[in-house]
């Protein structure tokens, strides 16, 4: 107790003890937050956080991979697109053979709306619902090598569903595949007989044949410049 007293009285002792107090309440505070998920996190650019390699102004544009089922990978491709800043440029890869057709509108729906300057650029395979997302882009490009399918919509459900639903749905399966076939076209600009009979045949189709039909650009296999302009007009 003498010493206890003795170190109270000491202003150096004081000093050391206030110290200790508030450090141990920082401790404390920080392991509450991390408890509860704590810390707040901005959210990231679409290529991540640091895109200059050195911490400093981010270089060329955002870019985007739209690999693999749309569908599957629609919350990180919705969260990579909002990253975008409203009315900026962004380069999209496809190699994808498409996905659930509400998923097809709802991303092309968000970079029409935002006004994204995307560069597409098929590097395999941009078929089906990835359709939608591609023709969207301000600037498309492909390889002798790139390949698209176009076909009438599918649809295929494991649900036990009545008769009632049935028809419904149906009547909502026409009318959802006429208004996406005349949306596409509308994307792409033109060749909207050319498109319609592709769908209606279901073909596969070139890069070659996109380009000679006016919907992309062939662009040689060597690396690209830092920054896909987007094109003119």
């Amino acid at each position: 107790m003498a010493r206890r007293h003795q170190n109270e009285q000491d202003p150096m002792a004081r000093r050391q003890l206030a110290i200790e107090r508030i450090g141990g309440m920082a401790n404390r505070d920080s392991a509450s937050r991390a408890g509860r998920g704590g810390e707040v996190r901005r959210r990231r650019p679409a290529r991540g956080a640091d895109r200059s390699g050195d911490g400093g102004e981010p270089e060329g544009p955002f870019e985007i991979a739209f690999v693999g089922d749309l569908t599957d990978n629609e919350p990180d491709l919705t969260d990579k697109l909002l990253g975008v800043p409203r009315g900026g440029e962004c380069t999209i890869w496809f190699d994808s053979p498409g996905g659930n057709p509400y998923c097809a509108m709802a991303l092309a729906t968000l970079m029409r709306l935002r006004g994204l300057r995307a560069t597409g650029i098929v590097g395999g395979e941009c078929s089906s619902a990835a359709l939608w997302p591609f023709a969207t882009c301000v600037r498309r490009l492909v390889t002798p090598f790139s390949v698209f399918l176009f076909h009438p919509m599918k649809w295929q459900s494991e649900e036990h569903i009545g008769i009632t639903e049935a028809a419904e749905w149906s009547r909502h399966f026409v009318e959802l595949e006429a208004e996406m076939d005349r949306m596409l076209c509308d994307l792409f600009g033109n060749s909207h007989d050319l498109i319609a009979r592709w769908i209606k045949t279901h073909r596969y189709v070139s890069g070659r044949e996109m380009v000679e039909a006016g919907l992309a650009e062939m662009v040689a296999r060597d690396p690209l410049p830092d920054s896909v302009p987007p094109a003119a007009g």
